[in-house]
Formats: structure tokens, sequence, C-alpha cells
């Protein structure tokens, strides 16, 4: 068969078919009396052998090395291509990915092209300066792809560029939360931690959710991270399933300023009595120092120590709290009315062992954060084998919570056998008894 005839029945061209013979790899065995290349049958399929390998990804090389080295063996260069062809298929995608990125960037033109193609090089190089830089720079000279930033903050691991990284989230709205939620499923710890990390700093209502699943997690940090940003949020629904943590990370040390301070936000943040009439409750835009109501509505005269902020309310029951004299204050552990103390820890009366949700007024209302948390830290404290820092911290978180419940428990602590916290109780209870005169 003429080599016409070959390159029309193969689909390899005639050139190719000239050029495999200049390499050796396959030859026709004859010749025409006219002096023309000869292609025999046996000759044909060692051109679809020749091609078939070629189609595996193998060089020319290679191929000939395939089909003359009687001792090849076939395994180890398939490995070879399987290798090859995985980082090939990588290179695409990454192309693939820039390219996607750079169109979800709305370029204008091809300097805002130019723009964006250098900011996501620089986050993905080797130098931490560089990616810092390429973070920071998101939104002054190009708009980083969100899907490049998430990328990134889930895989950076240097301090300093994470930051950056999560600015650049914060500044891009509420757009990057769904892949931050999403990341929370990884099964990679170091990957939650950075998305909740991220999260915590993303503005916006959106995030609750996220967080808020992300209390459930396995890993004790991503739970911490979680209920130090839903704490700080105030949100007051959350207060049940965020004290147990934020007064474990007082107690334990972790991060306790913190979560102190996420716990006194939380505390700020008060339930609405239900069906409160006039003069209970505090009014609009007034901070509670104590729990109370801004007027007791008693109408207790004047030096008998009853003004305002005597009122108290524990898990939905009111009672004055009597004074015995004006500024006068009880012995520790003394009390008389509704809600009395016979000793330290014992409670007689209306209002006996009330904790988180107990002793409503009968319809359910939801315990006051202030009252959850008083009490929560009040049950850390109870432990007289705690260790003396550990009381030291539980006293200092229960020292900025307002509410009766917080100021009877400081009425206890002043006299703990522990100095500190004594003058710490003595001290605050002072500074609330001169805001409520």
């Amino acid at each position: 068969m003429l080599i016409g005839e070959v390159a029309r029945r193969s689909g390899v061209s005639a050139r190719m078919l000239r050029h495999y013979e200049s390499l050796g790899l396959v030859r026709p065995t004859g010749r025409t009396g006219g002096g023309y290349r000869e292609y025999s049958g046996e000759d044909i399929r060692r051109i679809f052998h020749i091609e078939s390998l070629r189609s595996l990804g193998l060089s020319l090389r290679e191929v000939g090395q395939a089909l003359d080295d009687p001792g090849f063996t076939p395994a180890r260069l398939v490995d070879d291509l399987v290798h090859r062809t995985r980082e090939r298929i990588a290179a695409e995608t990454a192309l693939l990915t820039r390219l996607q990125r750079i169109g979800a960037a709305e370029p204008a033109g091809w300097e805002d092209v130019l723009q964006t193609v250098s900011l996501l090089h620089g986050l993905g190089s080797e130098s931490a300066g560089a990616r810092q830089r390429a973070a920071l720079s998101s939104g002054e000279e190009a708009q980083l792809p969100v899907e490049a930033l998430v990328e990134a903050a889930l895989g950076e691991s240097d301090t300093n560029v994470a930051g950056a990284l999560r600015w650049a989230l914060a500044q891009s709205g509420d757009t990057g939360v769904a892949l931050l939620a999403e990341a929370l499923g990884s099964p990679v710890t170091a990957v939650r931690r950075r998305a909740v990390a991220s999260l915590a700093e993303m503005p916006g209502d959106m995030v609750a959710a996220p967080l808020r699943k992300a209390l459930t997690d396995s890993d004790v940090v991503v739970r911490r991270s979680a209920a130090l940003a839903l704490g700080t949020r105030r949100l007051a629904d959350d207060a049940p399933a965020l004290v147990p943590t934020l007064v474990a990370m007082v107690a334990d040390g972790v991060n306790d300023v913190d979560a102190a301070d996420a716990l006194r936000a939380l505390a700020e943040r008060r339930v609405p009595d239900e069906g409160a009439g006039p003069g209970e409750g505090s009014g609009p835009g007034e901070r509670p120092l104590s729990g109370e109501g801004a007027g007791s509505g008693e109408g207790s005269g004047a030096g008998e120590g009853s003004g305002a902020g005597e009122q108290s309310r524990v898990g939905g029951r009111t009672g004055p709290i009597e004074r015995t004299g004006a500024g006068e204050r009880p012995g520790p552990g003394e009390r008389t009315g509704p809600g009395e103390r016979t000793g330290p820890g014992e409670r007689t009366g209306p209002g006996e062992g009330t904790g988180p949700g107990e002793g409503s007024d009968g319809g359910g209302a939801a315990a006051d954060p202030a009252d959850l948390i008083a009490t929560a830290l009040v049950g850390r404290l109870e432990g007289r084998a705690t260790a003396p820092a550990v009381r030291r911290r539980l006293a200092q978180a229960l020292a900025e919570i307002p509410g009766a419940t917080a100021s009877r428990a400081l009425a206890d602590l002043t006299d703990d056998e522990d100095r500190a916290v004594a003058l710490t109780a003595a001290y605050v209870l002072t500074l609330r008894d001169g805001t409520e005169r």
C-alpha cells in the first residue's frame, strides 16, 4: 500500500509518516519499481500502535522504547503518565478558576484585568508580605473576588496575613458568609477554626446562623470563638447556649477577659417583661444597673433605703429587698423579706432555689440573661475547693453583671476566705449602693 493510501486510511498525514520513518519508528518494508514507499499490513498495524500510545500522552521517544525494547514494562510508564496528567489537569483547573475570578470582578477594561491578575498572583505568593499587601489592596487597586479571599483565608497560616484577609472579607459585605458557613463542615479542624474566626469579623445578621451552628462543633476552639462572637453581638436569645461556654472560658483562664466582656454584653440585653405595668422595667434607651426597673413603685419614704433599684426580679418573681436603715446593708448571708437567706447558700420563702428558667410568672417567659449568667457564675463559685485564681476571675466577671441575683451573690462573697474576692465583692456593692441612692 502506497503512502497516500496509508495516510488516507490511518488518518496520519504523509508528512508525519515520513517523520516516523526518519526516527526509525516505522519503515516501509518495500519499494515499488518506481521507488515509491510500499507499506505492508504489519507496517500499518505498527502505525496504529504508535498512534494509540501517543494518545496516552507518550512522547515519540517513549513510543519507540515501548515498541522495540523487549524488557520494557508498561506499569512504571503508565504511573508516570497518570502523574503528569494530574499535574496538567491541576494547571488547567487553576487557569479556569483564575479566569472565572477575573470575570466575577467585572473588569471595565484591560487595566482592571491586569490589576486583578496582579492581586491574585499576590494572594498566591510564597511571600507573606506579598500576600498581606494583596489582601490590604483589595478594593483600592481592584476588587478581589470573594471566592479568592475565602479560599486564601481558609488556607492561611500566617497570623498577620490571616488578619488582613479577614479584614478584606469584612469589607466585601456579607457575600462571603455562605462560603465560610460551608467551610464549617470541613473535616479539617484548622479550616473550621479559620472559618469561624472570619465569620466573627463579618458584618450583618447573616453570620448569626452559622455561628450558632459552630457552637456544637467538636473542636473546643471553634465553640469558644463562636460563643465570643455571638456574645459580643448581644443576641439575648442565644444566652442559654452561650453562657456555659463563656463561663467555662472565664474559669479556665482562656480569653477570660474577652469572655467576661461578652457575658456583660449579653447581660445588658434584657428580655422584656411580659405585661409589665407602669413603673416596671427600664425605659427606652436606659441600661438597667441591677436588673431592676427604673422605678420600684413601692413609694417608700426617703432614708429607708428603698429607692429605685430595690425591686428585685429573680426568675420572674418580684419582691422588695428590705434594708435596716438608710444605706445600711445586712451582714453577709442575712436577708429579710421574700427570698431571705438564713445562711450562705440557704434560701427560704418564695422564689426558693430559682435557676435559669425556674420561678417564672407561669407564662414560660425567657429567663433574664443577667440572672442566667449570674446563676452560672455562682454555680462555679460555690465549690470552695476552686483555686483562688479561678475564684478571682469568676468574682471579677460577676462584678460586671447587673441584677439582683448578682448583687446577692456579691453580698455572700464579702465574707469569702480569699481576701481579694471579698474586697472585690465589697467594693462593687459599695458602687452599686451609691448608684441606687
